[in-house]
């Protein structure tokens, strides 16, 4: 496990705890992780994104090769683009995810420090014949992320000149005298006035760029807070929600999954499970009032029957009631929105990912309307 390079560069930063992230240590908080949160849903927050390994493809048979390894097309990406993917093994059962980007002249893959390993020897193990070169970019390149209603703005106001972008799309920019890229991250939720985006800069410039965008109105953002926006959006997180147990179908990341781009690693069994009719078990999500003690494995109930497991909870302090949010995986007969469990001890409600601000502050405003 290694240091980001913004904790490296980080005398003075201000974070008021670190831990290990997604395979790096990084600053766990800066001030309260609930007033954190609250930055990136309505204003503006600026966050280490050291905990990404960046790994760099070129060679002539590296769009061939790389997709014939994982979940989504690759071959048609234009440059600038890039894709969500999983590599899987021959059963089908998901090794890694990852993001994989059109640099031009190379392929430019995207994944937590804490993959990293495993997908470079999986990488590895299937290079025999192919012109492909693997080169681990990750002490070379880290990033940071701005997420909020406020992203454009703040950026705007350190400097950098935002082009129209689409989800998951990077260009190369220049910001005062650094190389750099930009990339608009991929939607998190239905909610457009949510925005995101990571800068990618090289080590000795990420501390310049970290004290700019402060400057510019971002307020700092620990890796505690970005857990509680990660499961208020539905993300899956790699070894958290998403096991090597698990089937593709099962993780509902439709946006993993191209049908059409021909054979790959694990491809028989993607296209089986499609041919013959959903999995049983999907992963959702689920709210509870209040501030409840879930953890990773709480076995949900509906009834008395045992229909699932949770793997991610986060618990959320509102202005009149908090709520528990919680992400796991659930037989599809059992998870209709709506429809109440039991998660441990506690009673929930099925709800469809992402959490919508809606859902969260429904009892909210129920509560305010009742007369006096």
């Amino acid at each position: 496990m290694g240091t980001t390079a913004l904790q490296v560069h980080g005398e003075g930063l201000g974070a008021a705890g670190v831990s290990e992230y997604r395979g790096a240590t990084t600053a766990a908080r800066f001030r309260d992780p609930q007033a954190e949160f609250a930055a990136l849903r309505s204003g503006c927050g600026v966050y280490d994104l050291g905990f990404r390994a960046k790994i760099s493809l070129t060679g002539g048979d590296r769009v061939r090769w790389l997709n014939g390894m994982v979940t989504n097309n690759v071959r048609d990406l234009a440059v600038g683009e890039g894709v969500y993917a999983f590599l899987l093994n021959p059963q089908g059962h998901i090794l890694g995810d990852l993001y994989a980007y059109n640099r031009g002249d190379s392929i430019r893959v995207d994944t937590d420090l804490g993959q990293a390993d495993k997908i470079l020897a999986t990488f590895d193990h299937y290079i025999i014949m192919d012109d492909v070169e693997v080169t681990n970019l990750s002490e070379q390149q880290t990033a940071l992320g701005v997420a909020g209603p406020k992203s454009r703005e703040v950026l705007s106001a350190a400097g950098f000149a935002i082009p129209e972008m689409r989800a998951l799309q990077v260009q190369s920019v220049m910001w005062q005298g650094i190389d750099c890229a930009l990339l608009h991250s991929e939607a998190r939720g239905e909610d457009a006035e949510f925005d995101s985006y990571e800068i990618w800069v090289a080590p000795g410039s990420v501390r310049q760029l970290w004290d700019s965008l402060l400057a510019a109105g971002a307020a700092p953002v620990g890796s505690e807070a970005l857990e509680l926006q990660r499961i208020v959006s539905g993300v899956p997180r790699y070894g958290v929600d998403i096991r090597e147990r698990d089937l593709p179908q099962e993780t509902e990341q439709a946006r993993a999954l191209n049908f059409s781009k021909g054979c790959y690693v694990g491809q028989e069994i993607v296209e089986r499970i499609r041919s013959r009719g959903a999995v049983h078990r999907k992963f959702t999500g689920f709210v509870a009032d209040g501030t409840v003690q879930i953890v990773a494995g709480t076995k949900i109930l509906a009834g008395e029957k045992e229909v699932g497991e949770i793997t991610s909870a986060a618990s959320l302090r509102l202005s009149v009631r908090d709520k528990t949010v919680a992400l796991g995986y659930i037989r599809r007969e059992a998870g209709v929105p709506g429809r109440e469990v039991v998660l441990g001890t506690a009673r929930a409600t099925v709800v469809q990912l992402p959490v919508r601000d809606s859902v969260l502050l429904q009892e909210e405003r129920s509560l305010e309307q009742r007369p006096a």
